[in-house]
């Protein structure tokens, strides 16, 4: 454990016992044996919602210890050293003809029923239950089907970790630092290095089962039917420990219908399947340039040329992710694995460097293809794990301000190294962690070109030598121009963002501190090695624009509404329901209400359809930090802590995961059109959102099949069923 180094004999033997036993209670709590309720009745969590620190439970009661607590030992590294194995670049998964799905999709969910397995929970032989996890009827079913109906099917699994044997990194192995892996004769296995041991499919929980993790291609105009299978344990306790087998899965800030959002309490079990429709639409395609007249506003067309479409091309999104939302176990299932990229390609944004269209902003990519070119865009999962003695993934879930690990990862791979050309490069980057924050610089700290935040482009590139915090979940697109060196060279990315806890950044460190060795924080410092290995093999012709994407105007729509959102610790439960509420520290308040836990049956919000409303989200207090996401629409910040200035030139484009820092405050403005439906807003420190920082809001789009209020699934293996919301804020 973290003690001091002086600490006796006795001392570790009793902290040794102390971790054991609150790793059986963590198993039991994640088996579903007990509740949350029952240990705090028993005095295992305090009435706040965290673990009672008391003998018998607590490693650390009494004692100093580590910088990182992560709860767990030092994560072994079995002799392996970093950056002596390279990075994969991500998997596509396979662009289908509708055709390839069977059953074939249908609007409103499909209730054909089949024989469910005994070892699910509440399910004894016998039972049936529908095939497809979605609620079902018409105020789910998905909006503008037949209007939009989907074109490209993309099928993936959830799964325990297995061998890839069908590995497909959209480039060949010279774009690949040499990795060829991937079929039957040679398979990948499941590791975070080749040096250290394979995963256990009860511990690590991916799409399809396999490593690297996946990428899915879109294309403006051309919608996807993303049917997501089921195939984790149907015994709730084979989890390895930590993780939920039931998982709904969210298209972060897809601009769709919250039937195919996923909605945190729209989970699906295993043996079923959820059909996801995602239309990949301009956002204001109902109400701006309708006649499709605007070449910025397209997609390619597969032959060197644009298919214009409807909306505001300004709207235009280029970098998103998608991951699992389940109800109180977000952060373990990520955690676990289920967490993919998704590239959306445009007019714009094509992926073909050298298309000169006049529309075509030529960053960095290739050119053999119409669009989406990989080559020189490459996406970067980072994030960090722990594991145990037996080198298997682990998680203490009883950290409840926030879980950090101790082994830094990209792609799944511990401290890798990535083969470049002397040319310039994109790298779309998510910070994939469930509780830390990162700060990135090269070691050489030469500059960058940051030209996205979230999944949008900037107005315009910003040259840093050191990027912003980035905070979980959002995603950083750079560009760094490898010509300036020669070959043999190399060059690491570097971690400035220092972590004691879970809360929040401790601080974040000059370069010459992280490169020192000396941070107590060991995922500070390196963590990916570029290797500049030859010179391209034909001239890099991308470029980086003066121009990118400016910011939708919004200064003639009239705000309609303003509303105030705060988020900390202390929340009250104010509703019991089995079902659909949360226990736990944190909460949210709204307009100076309550503090209160989460609550999926909650409304917190209705705004109107085809209105602007200002939010101001406000940190309560405490040193954390809340990186807040709102589902379905991006924002523009107004002001940070009361004023225009304090927004970094990084944040002024659109987003959609705001850092609040602690004590701090931001206000953004959103509008709310073309889709209707329940979405979510939380903290996206996932441990937090876990344990109750979560709200649900939603948006009529005044016409039938809603209702004002939507009625709350609840779903079981037998079928989704719907009640009337738990409660309905005042004003809301």
């Amino acid at each position: 454990m973290y003690l001091s180094s002086k600490a006796s004999a006795a001392r570790i033997r009793e902290a040794e016992k102390a971790r054991n036993n609150r790793l059986e209670v963590i198993k039991a709590l994640s088996h579903g044996q007990v509740s949350r309720r029952e240990l705090v009745k028993w005095g295992i969590f305090t009435s706040a919602g965290v673990l009672a620190l008391k003998n018998g439970l607590s490693p650390f009661i009494g004692n100093a210890f580590s910088a990182i607590p992560t709860g767990i030992p030092t994560s072994p590294l079995f002799g392996v050293l970093p950056f002596t194995t390279p990075m994969p670049r991500f998997d596509l998964m396979a662009r289908q003809p509708i055709s390839a799905l069977t059953p074939a999709p249908t609007a409103q969910a499909n209730t054909t029923q089949q024989l469910l397995n005994p070892a699910l929970p509440g399910v004894v032989a016998g039972d049936t239950g529908p095939i497809e996890g979605r609620p079902p009827g018409a105020i789910w079913a998905h909006q503008n089907f037949a209007a939009m109906p989907p074109r490209v099917a993309i099928i993936a699994t959830q799964e325990g970790a297995k061998a890839n044997t069908n590995y497909n990194p959209g480039v060949a192995s010279q774009f690949n630092s040499g990795i060829t892996g991937g079929t039957a004769a040679s398979p990948i296995a499941p590791k975070f290095h080749p040096g250290l041991p394979t995963q256990s499919p009860d511990k690590v929980w991916t799409f399809n089962g396999t490593i690297p993790p996946k990428l899915a291609i879109g294309v403006y105009g051309e919608p996807i039917l993303f049917r997501h299978y089921n195939k984790l344990p149907a015994d709730v306790t084979q989890n390895g420990g930590f993780g939920r087998h039931t998982i709904s899965t969210h298209e972060h800030n897809g601009h769709h219908g919250a039937e195919n959002d996923g909605f945190t309490g729209a989970f699906f079990y295993p043996g079923q399947y959820y059909d996801y429709h995602w239309p990949i639409v301009h956002a204001g395609f109902k109400t701006i340039n309708t006649a499709a007249t605007d070449a910025r506003c397209g997609a390619p067309n597969g032959s060197g040329g644009i298919t214009k479409l409807p909306g505001d091309w300004h709207e235009t999104m280029s970098t998103h992710w998608f991951h699992d939302h389940m109800f109180s176990f977000t952060s373990q299932n990520v955690y676990k694995g289920n967490a993919a990229m998704f590239n959306l390609y445009s007019s714009l944004d094509r992926g073909n460097e050298a298309i000169n269209d006049g529309i075509n902003l030529r960053l960095p990519s290739g050119r053999a293809k119409d669009y989406g070119n990989l080559e020189y865009d490459v996406n970067l999962m980072v994030a960090e794990k722990a594991w145990d003695a037996n080198g298997q993934l682990n998680m203490d879930i009883f950290n409840f301000d926030g879980f950090i690990g101790d082994r830094m990862t990209v792609n799944l791979t511990y401290k890798p190294y990535f083969e470049v050309e002397r040319r310039k490069y994109r790298f779309r980057i998510l910070n994939a962690s469930v509780s830390r924050f990162f700060k990135f610089a090269l070691s050489d700290g030469k500059p960058m070109i940051q030209i996205a935040n979230d999944g949008n482009l900037l107005p315009g590139p910003i040259v840093l030598t050191e990027l912003d915090e980035q905070g979980i979940a959002e995603r950083f697109d750079i560009v760094i121009d490898f010509s300036r060196y020669t070959n043999g060279q190399r060059v690491s990315m570097v971690n400035l963002c220092e972590h004691a806890d879970g809360k929040g950044p401790k601080q974040d460190l000059t370069l010459g501190e992280a490169l020192s060795g000396k941070s107590p924080d060991p995922c500070v410092g390196k963590f990916l090695e570029f290797r500049i290995v030859r010179d391209p093999a034909v001239p890099d012709v991308s470029q980086v624009p003066a121009v990118l994407i400016p910011n939708p105007d919004l200064s003639l729509i009239p705000v309609a509404r303003e509303r105030v959102f705060e988020w900390g610790g202390g929340a009250a439960k104010t509703t019991n329901d089995p079902d659909s509420s949360a226990f736990g520290p944190w909460g949210a308040k709204t307009d100076g209400g309550a503090m209160l836990a989460a609550d999926f049956g909650r409304v917190s919000a209705r705004p109107k359809a085809g209105t602007r409303e200002i939010w101001t989200l406000r940190n309560g207090g405490g040193g954390w930090d809340h990186p807040i996401h709102i589902h379905f629409e991006e924002g523009q910040i107004l002001e940070r802590n009361g004023s225009l200035a304090n927004v970094p030139a990084a944040e002024r484009g659109r987003k959609d995961v705001y850092r609040l820092r602690p004590s701090g405050s931001v206000k953004i403005t959103m509008q709310f059109r073309d889709w209707g439906g329940m979405f979510m807003e939380h903290c996206h420190n996932t441990v937090h959102e876990d344990n109750a920082m979560l709200l649900r809001w939603e948006i009529d789009d005044s016409g039938l099949p809603f209702l004002n209020p939507l009625p709350t699934p609840i779903p079981t293996p037998q079928g989704v069923t719907f009640r009337a919301p738990t409660e309905i804020l005042p004003n809301a």
